[in-house]
């Protein structure tokens, strides 16, 4: 008897207070387009920005219910720079004094604004990813920056995710 009052107990409790738990879109029903800007660079190695620019606009298409569309027709602005990209060696290769596995980071701010009210939705001043590559397996910087680029890319796009 005890055990049926503690479970009524508690299915009355998850109906007032509800489980936490919603059927609503984790994106926000405001927005239908984005226009995801060309990054700048403050880095000396050109590329990095196209590569973070295109990875984001492929990661909108594929995980949100928004559209990429051009400037003057989207709902939103994803913008941004790219501020540092760096690498360091965690381990040589004692034989031959070559790095054997590096770390590189990838570091960039972004904001995302309502075009139509010029509201910030998001401001990240300062936005870190961080791989590892092993050049003995055939690894390389550009393997190492890809991986990067596409990683942080889906960072990004999961913070345009309404808030709880």
């Amino acid at each position: 008897m005890a055990i049926g009052r503690t479970a009524l107990l508690l299915l009355v409790g998850c109906v007032v207070t509800g489980c936490g738990y919603s059927t609503e879109s984790l994106h926000r029903s405001d927005v239908r387009s984005v226009y995801v800007e060309m990054f700048q660079s403050r880095e000396f190695r050109r590329g990095i920005e196209m590569q973070l620019t295109e990875a984001l606009r492929k990661q909108v298409d594929r995980t949100t219910p928004y559209k990429n569309a051009p400037r003057e027709k989207a709902d939103t602005i994803l913008s941004g720079e790219v501020l540092e990209w760096r690498e360091s060696t965690l381990g040589t290769d004692f034989v031959a004094d070559q790095p054997r596995q590096t770390a590189a980071t990838l570091t960039v701010r972004y904001r995302w604004q309502d075009q139509r009210t010029g509201k910030l939705l998001v401001d990240q001043p300062r936005f870190v990813q961080t791989v590892e590559y092993v050049r003995p397996v055939g690894e390389t910087v550009d393997d190492g920056r890809n991986d990067a680029t596409n990683k942080i890319a889906r960072r990004i796009v999961e913070s345009m995710e309404s808030p709880w």
